[in-house]
């Protein structure tokens, strides 16, 4: 059986196989009894992604923490897409649904689906704020697959309201000072308030320039998209106290991905209003 790709380049689903090379804590068949109850409930990970096959959504990527303890139990996820279902804007940019799974077999994190977007045009994974589309999280008491059929149901239902947030960022012109003030609250999502210098906000424009030319443009979800990307994939300099110049990492903790994703989208969102 396929699932998807490791890049989500599209729609190219990934294998089993390639699944486990990937985030190998997905297939662990049973829970960490160190670090849970007898309440606890293992939910396999690998009986999701069958689940979910067998409504039309494959694996199109997969991810895991690292861990020095408790190795084969930490925190994965499974980001989902649908071959069936593509969202076209207003001026042909075309984003496709996803479906964020989160799970772990430690008894740390609940079992929570999330939604978001994925930008054909861009590597950057866009995902929307908890309070605009469905989730679920349950805890390690049970799995009910109709429980994640209606939830999918409901998030397949609210796309419409996927393409008005987006044409609604699309439809916000911003002024230069405007494209300043948002890159400057947008920084505070990735780097501590007390670690942003006077270099940094001095060097804001970085963090403005278009790295393709679709991206170009001064409507929201241009510039949302542009600063995305270079925060996430480390596309910019900061500078310490001294004012030297250090290159920003890209970030490859998805707890942390997922985090800047929703705090970037609400304040663009927020721009927009």
């Amino acid at each position: 059986m396929m699932y998807s790709v490791s890049n989500d380049e599209g729609n190219q689903f990934l294998t089993k196989e390639q699944i486990r090379e990937i985030a190998p804590s997905v297939f662990t068949q049973k829970a960490d009894k160190t670090t849970t109850s007898k309440h606890y409930v293992h939910i396999p990970t690998e009986t999701v992604i069958d689940d979910m096959a067998s409504m039309g959504w494959g694996v199109v990527d997969a991810k895991q923490v690292k861990a020095r303890k408790n190795q084969g139990y930490q925190q994965h996820m499974i980001i989902f897409g649908n071959d069936d279902l593509q969202i076209e804007g207003k001026d042909g940019d075309t984003v496709m649904p996803r479906v964020l799974m989160t799970n772990s077999h430690d008894g740390k994190n609940a079992f929570r689906f999330q939604a978001g977007l994925y930008r054909l045009v861009c590597s950057n994974g866009l995902v929307v704020a908890d309070a605009e589309f469905a989730n679920m999280k349950i805890r390690h008491m049970g799995y009910d697959l109709e429980e994640l059929k209606t939830v999918i149901s409901e998030m397949v239902e609210k796309l419409p309201l996927t393409i008005e947030c987006m044409n609604k960022l699309k439809s916000k012109q911003l002024s230069e000072k405007e494209k300043v003030e948002f890159a400057k609250e947008a920084l505070r999502t990735r780097l501590p308030k007390e670690h942003i210098t006077s270099y940094d906000i001095d060097n804001i424009q970085e963090l403005l320039e278009p790295t393709r030319k679709e991206d170009q443009g001064n409507d929201m979800w241009s510039v949302y998209n542009v600063v995305q990307e270079k925060l996430i994939h480390g596309m910019f300099e900061t500078f310490g106290v001294t004012g030297r110049a250090r290159k920003a990492r890209k970030i490859k903790n998805f707890k942390q991905d997922t985090k800047i994703n929703q705090d970037l989208y609400k304040l663009a969102l927020e721009y927009a209003s």
